[in-house]
């Protein structure tokens, strides 16, 4: 079966999101394993964050070096195997340091991915990066339902998440021992790459609409069972629907959105994403039924879906310099808000209200909707693209 270079970067999205999924997804039992609470969990499975940060400041010029194939077969796999390998290891800091390293893979595999879709939908003259980034939310959204399943079924956490890895390794073998490096385009700036990726001032706009979206998703994801607990006392049952319905729409919008992009342009579709977050956050904030509130979700999960793809696929065809570093640069700022977010909203919820957090998030929407113009208008066949062979 012959796989387009894109199809191949979308199963490694959706890997790497299975395998993660299965362990978010068996964290209750992971806690009563280690005997910790909830807490200790959370200094715990932090590890994973504090890796991912390293990597995403320092291992670009690495990934430059070894090419998208040989770095997609370490990360994807690596990444997988280190989470199967969590439940055996039977101690907080011992699973601290295992997840620490999953990090750094994780925050190499990011950068990877984001780089290498990008030149691929630059050579194709149109738009790729969202529908990558849905296959990683349809990785989470599958994972979830057969998670639930297995749990039910009481399968240990350790035969599910070897299970897991047995699938990427066979799946992933196949899909990226036939990557190619794409070619990539000219740098007209600097000659030697830096050690470092640290955001330019070219890059700080797309950084804007990039929390703004990872702000919104962390709201949606963090918060909506407690909005909907809290707010409205509903059941268990309808308190889960924001939830769902956040990642439903949320995944739906990038598997499909690529074509509106291709035919209005990068920005009017950003621009129409990031009203509809905000409109959703209002009708959170102000909703007087709880099924206006749901409703609010939905708008929110389709809202906050393409917005750091076209980001980052912005990042990956600036000039100014390696696209790698623009990409790991992007995701650092980002990462870390995606980090802080929830705190952050349970601070303000705590203190103002679980509404008022929502209406928190809306001057950053705004802010992001003036940094619309950091992208390009359109991407189409007639794009010039100057590249070179590596």
């Amino acid at each position: 079966m012959h796989l387009q270079p894109q199809h191949r970067i979308y199963i490694c999205f959706f890997l790497f999101a299975a395998s993660l999924g299965a362990l978010l997804a068996r964290m209750p039992d992971l806690q009563v394993a280690l005997a910790v609470d909830k807490s200790e969990l959370g200094a715990t499975i932090i590890g994973m964050a504090l890796g991912a940060l390293i990597s995403l400041t320092f291992s670009s010029p690495l990934i430059a070096r070894l090419g998208a194939r040989t770095t997609a077969l370490i990360t994807v796999l690596g990444t997988s195997a280190l989470l199967a390998l969590v439940p055996w290891v039977g101690t907080a800091p011992g699973v601290f340091s295992v997840l620490f390293c999953e990090g750094l893979l994780a925050g190499a595999l990011e950068i990877n991915l984001n780089v290498e879709i990008g030149r691929i939908e630059a050579l194709a003259g149109r738009s790729l990066m969202n529908r990558a980034h849905g296959f990683w939310s349809l990785g989470f959204f599958v994972t979830a339902l057969a998670a639930s399943m297995i749990r039910q079924a009481g399968v240990s956490m350790e035969l599910h998440l070897a299970m897991t890895f047995a699938a990427v390794v066979v799946i992933g073998s196949w899909a990226i021992f036939g990557m190619r490096n794409a070619p990539t385009p000219t740098v007209s700036g600097e000659t030697k790459t830096p050690l470092i990726a640290l955001p330019t001032l070219g890059l700080l706009p797309l950084c804007v609409m990039g929390i703004a979206a990872f702000l919104v998703e962390g709201a949606g994801i963090d918060w909506s069972a407690i909005y909907m607990r809290d707010v409205f006392a509903v059941e268990p049952l309808v308190g889960g629907l924001g939830l769902t319905l956040f990642t439903f729409f949320m995944a739906l919008a990038r598997l499909f959105v690529d074509p509106l992009v291709d035919r209005f342009g990068a920005r009017a579709m950003a621009g129409g994403l990031l009203i509809l977050s905000a409109s959703g956050l209002v009708a959170v904030w102000l909703a007087p039924h709880p099924y206006v509130a749901l409703f609010g979700f939905a708008l929110m999960g389709a809202g906050c879906s393409a917005v750091y793809p076209l980001a980052v696929s912005a990042a990956a065809q600036r000039k100014d310099r390696a696209p790698s570093l623009n990409v790991a640069a992007l995701a650092q700022m980002t990462f870390v808000v995606f980090f802080l977010a929830p705190p952050l909203l349970g601070f303000i919820a705590e203190h103002a209200g679980i509404r008022t957090s929502y209406l928190a998030c809306l001057p950053l929407i705004i802010y992001a909707l003036f940094s619309i113009n950091a992208l390009s208008s359109r991407i189409g066949a007639n794009q010039t693209v100057d590249v070179v062979r590596l």
